[in-house]
Formats: structure tokens, C-alpha cells, sequence
């Protein structure tokens, strides 16, 4: 138990359902729509072939979501507000307008599948549908301080167990799923190596890394007792602590369910020959026929359920990241006039999301590009937050330990080789 005088909370023990924020929803949220059509592709092009990606993908993410944290609470100050006070602007600038347009992408394609998932469902127009939950997910972030917004989005992650309740109601050879993650089949091609960049660049983003980071600002914000760690040292211990375990419990699960993701369209789909999947509706659609109705039901609601908490994240994150490049006055605690330029870049962003669904644009296509503009902004962002990370500069004497500087590198050095990969293997 931790000492009551040194806790973050000014000596208030709390529950530890409480002291799963952050991290939890912003693990939860790395299994948006479009990520369950990236793991849906891998599983069913691949079959058993990527299932061992998720024993790289979960220490590397709990590392460099670890540091985006770290850097939130010591310094109180989101990512790009930090970036803005110690780095040039022409990289900030840079960096956000990548971060703007891959996210905008995203939620277009968030919002399409969420109302793509219930036309499955009930039938009935699935753009209106789109349209609906878009405006019901901005209302809600405008309206409700984030404090009760919280609970909310921790309680949408429960939605995401609608994927291990898939798996149960399929039969898996689980001999051979073990065998696969021990001795993996792994096809050394292009095809196979741009499957293992998308997965990469579908788990690592920036928007989780700004959304993170601003998040543990919002909780200094939203309560008195709360300080940045460089003008509260006292509460270091229990701080770090609770993002310790919030951020590993957060990573574990979604790679958890990426992992069931990949495990059910591998079973269904690669086993009968489906190897080809666009979509996470289409996903869902061809579960149907061949693993039945309740399989299928339970991965068309698991799409809403995150898609409901994913596209908060995606606007709030590119909000975020606009305000803290600009110097502009953010969070979610505000009201609609204490935040102006805050919650403007948040309505704009979301209403773009639902205008692309308008457009001729290509679902798939708009996907690919937003891999391909988060895959080149996630390099340049994740080595200066590791610089940030290791500067007494920034974080005075909590700069990061060795472990995560290990593991923050060795995820940096990752998505480096898979931008790499990318570009190598372009056109092929």
C-alpha cells in the first residue's frame, strides 16, 4: 500500500478502478474501428503469421505510452506544448499538421464503420448512423466536464471484451495458436512486410501519445491537490507508481484484444479461404456465414463500442496538439468560452470526419495514406520525446529510467525500420 503522506492525492487512498485513467482509455482506443480492420487483415491474409507481432508490439508500447505520461505529469505540459517551449517551431508546426491530417483521416474512417457496424445490425442508413454517433460524441465532450466524461469512456472500454467473447464462441485450435507465437510462420515478402508495417503503424501513433500526455495535464488541472512533479516532488513516488500500473494495465489489454482480433479472423476467415478483408464491417459481415450469428453480432457491436470511445480520443487529440503548437488555452475541464480555439478545432475536426464519409473519397485508400502520414510523423515525434524524456532540462531529476529509455528506443528504432520498410517495399 502506498504511504498516505507521500500519495498524488494529498493522502486520499482511492479504489484502483480509480486509478485506471489515462492509460486504460488510451489503450483502449488504440483498437478503434480502423485498427480492428488493420488486425482483421493481418489475421485473415496471414492466418497464425502475425499473432507473435503482439509479443513485440505490447513492451514497446507500454514503454513510449509510458514516457508521453511521464512528460504530461512532471512537467504539466501536453506534447506539443513541451515541443513548442524547447524545440524550433518549424518542427512543431511539422509535426502537428501530420498529426491533423492522419487523425481527421482516421475519424472519417472511425465514424464510417461505426455506422457501417450498426446497419449490419438493424439495417437502415448507415451514413445518418455515422452522422448520429459523430454529433453524439461531440456533444458529449462539449458539454460534460471531463471529470464525468472519464467514466464513460472507462466504461466503453468493456465493449472491447465483445472480442474475447468471439473467441469462445468459435472453436480454436489452441495447440496450434501456441505453436505459431513460439515458432512463428513468418513469409519473408513484401506483402508480409507491409502487413507488419500496418500493423506496427495501427498500434504506435501520435495521436495516443498527445492524447495521453495532455490527459495526465487534465488531472493536474482537475484536482487542487495535484501539481506537476517538478514543483511537487513529494508526490512523485505514488504518481509514477499509478502511471506504472495504469499505462501497463491500459497496453496489455489492447494488445489483449488485437491479439483475439487477429486470432478470430485468422480461425474464421484465413481457415476458409476469406484471405481478403477491407474493412472491419466487412469483417464482421463475413463472420457471419461461416462462424454464425452470435460471432457476428458480438464483432459489429465491439466496432461501435470502441468507435464510440476512439473517435473522442482522435478529435480530442488533435485538439490537443493544435493548442499546444499555437500556445492556445485546452482541455476538456473547460467550458465551450474558457476554451474557445480548443473546442473549435474539435467541432471542425469532427465535422470534416463526417464529411468525408460524404465524398467519394476511398474508404481503404484514406486509410493507407493516414498509415503512411502517421508512420512518418510517429519517428521524428517518438525521438524527441525521448529526448525530452532523458533532458534534466525538461524533467529536472526525473528523467526516465533506464528501462523505458531501453524500451523507448528500441520503439522508436521499430517504427524507424517499418517507415523504412515502407518506402522500400512502395509499389510492389
Amino acid at each position: 500500500m502506498v504511504s498516505r503522506k507521500n500519495t498524488e492525492d494529498g493522502g486520499l487512498e482511492t479504489p484502483p478502478w480509480a486509478n485506471l485513467g489515462a492509460g486504460l482509455i488510451t489503450g483502449a482506443a488504440d483498437d478503434d474501428p480502423s485498427g480492428i480492420a488493420t488486425y482483421s487483415q493481418v489475421g485473415a491474409a496471414f492466418g497464425y503469421g502475425m499473432l507473435w507481432c503482439i509479443l513485440l508490439t505490447m513492451p514497446l508500447m507500454i514503454a513510449i505510452q509510458g514516457i508521453s505520461a511521464g512528460i504530461g505529469r512532471v512537467t504539466g505540459r501536453g506534447l506539443m506544448e513541451g515541443i513548442r517551449t524547447h524545440y524550433p517551431r518549424t518542427l512543431v508546426y511539422g509535426l502537428v499538421v501530420s498529426i491533423i491530417v492522419a487523425n481527421v483521416i482516421n475519424l472519417a474512417a472511425d465514424i464510417g464503420a461505426m455506422g457501417a457496424a450498426l446497419k449490419l445490425l438493424i439495417g437502415g442508413p448507415a451514413l445518418v448512423y455515422a452522422a448520429v454517433f459523430a454529433v453524439l460524441s461531440l456533444l458529449l465532450q462539449i458539454f460534460i466536464p471531463f471529470t464525468r466524461y472519464s467514466p464513460i469512456l472507462k466504461l466503453l472500454t468493456l465493449s472491447l471484451f465483445a472480442y474475447v467473447a468471439t473467441v469462445f464462441v468459435i472453436h480454436v485450435p489452441w495447440p496450434a495458436v501456441l505453436k505459431s507465437i513460439v515458432v512463428p510462420p513468418i513469409t519473408w515478402n513484401a506483402k508480409y512486410a507491409v502487413g507488419l508495417v500496418a500493423l506496427l503503424g495501427t498500434t504506435i501513433s501520435p495521436y495516443l501519445f498527445c492524447w495521453q500526455a495532455s490527459q495526465e495535464v487534465e488531472e493536474i488541472g482537475s484536482n487542487k491537490r495535484r501539481r506537476p512533479l517538478q514543483k511537487a516532488p513529494h508526490q512523485a513516488q505514488s504518481a509514477l507508481r499509478r502511471i506504472g500500473i495504469d499505462t501497463t494495465i491500459g497496453m496489455v489489454f489492447s494488445n489483449l484484444i488485437a491479439f483475439f482480433i487477429i486470432l478470430t479472423a485468422a480461425v474464421v476467415l484465413h481457415a476458409h479461404g476469406k484471405t481478403d478483408i477491407q474493412s472491419s464491417s466487412q469483417a464482421a459481415e463475413a463472420l457471419r456465414p461461416l462462424a454464425g450469428k452470435l460471432a457476428f453480432a458480438l464483432f459489429a457491436a465491439g466496432i461501435i463500442g470502441t468507435g464510440l470511445l476512439a473517435v473522442p480520443v482522435l478529435a480530442g487529440a488533435t485538439a490537443y496538439a493544435a493548442c499546444g503548437a499555437l500556445g492556445q488555452h485546452s482541455g476538456l475541464e473547460n467550458k465551450l468560452h474558457e476554451a474557445k480555439f480548443f473546442y473549435g478545432v474539435l467541432i471542425v475536426a469532427s465535422l470534416a470526419g463526417i464529411a468525408l464519409n460524404l465524398t467519394p473519397l476511398d474508404p481503404i485508400k484514406a486509410l493507407y495514406w493516414s498509415a503512411v502520414i502517421n508512420g512518418v510523423a510517429a519517428v521524428p515525434l517518438m525521438i524527441v520525446m525521448m529526448l525530452m524524456g532523458s533532458s534534466r532540462k525538461v524533467m529536472g531529476k526525473f528523467t526516465m529510467p533506464w528501462p523505458l529509455k531501453l524500451f523507448g528506443w528500441l520503439a522508436t528504432a521499430a517504427m524507424a525500420a517499418a517507415a523504412v520498410v515502407m518506402f522500400v517495399t512502395w509499389g510492389e
